[in-house]
């Protein structure tokens, strides 16, 4: 087997669980500053909203809000929420809507037009960024500072696909939850404190997580060597997660990578034609666990490599059918679980990148750009709407 060495993409996931326990406590006291009682009370519905990575983290939260917050939650990209869903908001009084826009840079030109538009439809707006100067700080009624700390001095500078910001993100989001819950009644101040020393507590739980993966990832790594796809599923909080798991292999190898929804695996890749397709279904030994068994038996009595990102002590994690399992260390409460099952899929990218030779995001080659507003793509840049449309 190739040894591989801790390459940035690794180092960068190496810091998740001291950076965790770096910023949690800082993010308490700004969600408990930003989501005061008063706005609370007025809240009947969230929406949370971002591009990339920052709408995974959101859609990851859903759950969250939900169960923890007592509020119904709709993720939607910016491109939707500001485009198309911004004019059709529920009218239940000014205020009323709670729209979190995520963005690390705090200059994505999608996530800046759909907050701006929120304002303009009366909703409470609330930028989640580690920029709170920059545009999106400029368009929201309130900013939560989601910054990081610096990276050690030899992974300052690189472009490394992104896992602090994310992993930071998804901690503010779940947060904001609790908050929420906590304000309105739905948790009881001990119960909102549990839930907070749960968070704190995944530090460690990252820390073995990563531990328990590398073994895994180095061995799917060399027998996926000449694949040429793959497939993330996901449900509930971890369909977020097979995004996110998808994007850092495109990111990190440039391979073709998608994710999908554990039950829509069944109705649509289920008939793929390529026969060793590496699947991999993420659970938390939740609710879909059942339909999860089912479909890796599925994908092994048609061919398919298949693996699982499960807690180690779950049905799921110890299917007879599985070619390669990577493990987190305990079943968490499900709405946080993304905060483990993150690792896995990134550490794998950051081997089979390291593996293949290829540079992150192709080296900004190949008519690419890194310059400006997000070169060519013009993701910091692009023409903004200025006017709800309805």
């Amino acid at each position: 087997m190739t040894e591989i060495n801790r390459s940035p993409l690794h180092q960068q996931v190496d810091t998740l669980p001291e950076m965790v326990l770096a910023i949690i406590d800082d993010l308490v006291t700004a969600v408990r500053h930003t989501l005061t009682p008063a706005l609370s009370q007025k809240i009947t519905r969230v929406f949370t909203t971002g591009c990339g990575d920052s709408f995974f983290a959101p859609l990851n939260a859903e759950l969250a809000f939900e169960q923890l917050a007592g509020l119904p939650c709709e993720p939607l990209t910016a491109m939707q929420f500001a485009r198309y869903a911004v004019g059709f908001l529920p009218e239940t009084g000014r205020g009323s809507n709670l729209v979190l826009a995520v963005s690390v840079s705090g200059g994505v030109s999608r996530t800046v037009e759909a907050m701006a538009l929120a304002r303009q439809a009366g909703a409470t707006a609330v930028a989640l960024t580690g920029n709170p100067a920059g545009p999106l700080g400029q368009a929201a009624e309130y900013v939560l500072e989601t910054a990081v700390p610096l990276l050690p001095a030899e992974l300052q500078g690189l472009i490394v696909p992104g896992t602090r910001s994310y992993v930071a993100s998804q901690l503010a989001l779940y947060l904001c939850a609790i908050q929420l819950g906590e304000n309105r009644g739905h948790l009881s101040k001990a119960a909102a404190n549990k839930l907070r020393r749960e968070l704190a507590h995944t530090a460690e739980l990252m820390a073995q997580t990563i531990a328990l993966s590398d073994k895994t990832t180095r061995q799917a790594a060399e027998a996926w060597r000449d694949a040429d796809q793959f497939v993330f599923c996901g449900a509930g909080p971890n369909y977020g997660t097979a995004l996110f798991s998808a994007a850092k292999v495109l990111e990190a190898s440039g391979d073709t990578a998608v994710a999908q929804d554990t039950e829509e695996w069944a109705h649509l890749q289920y008939f793929g034609r390529q026969v060793a397709t590496p699947t991999i279904f993420i659970g938390a030994g939740g609710w879909d666990e059942g339909r999860a068994l089912e479909l890796v038996t599925a994908a092994k009595a048609i061919g398919r490599w298949v693996a699982a990102i499960a807690p180690q002590d779950s049905a799921l994690a110890n299917h007879p059918g599985l070619d390669f399992g990577w493990e987190t260390p305990a079943q968490t409460r499900e709405c946080f679980s993304p905060l483990l099952t993150c690792l896995p899929g990134t550490l794998f990218a950051a081997t089979r990148a390291q593996l293949l030779g290829e540079p992150y995001f192709r080296g900004f080659s190949g008519g690419r750009s890194v310059e400006g507003g997000g070169g060519i793509s013009r993701i910091r840049s692009s023409e903004q709407i200025t006017e709800v449309r309805r």
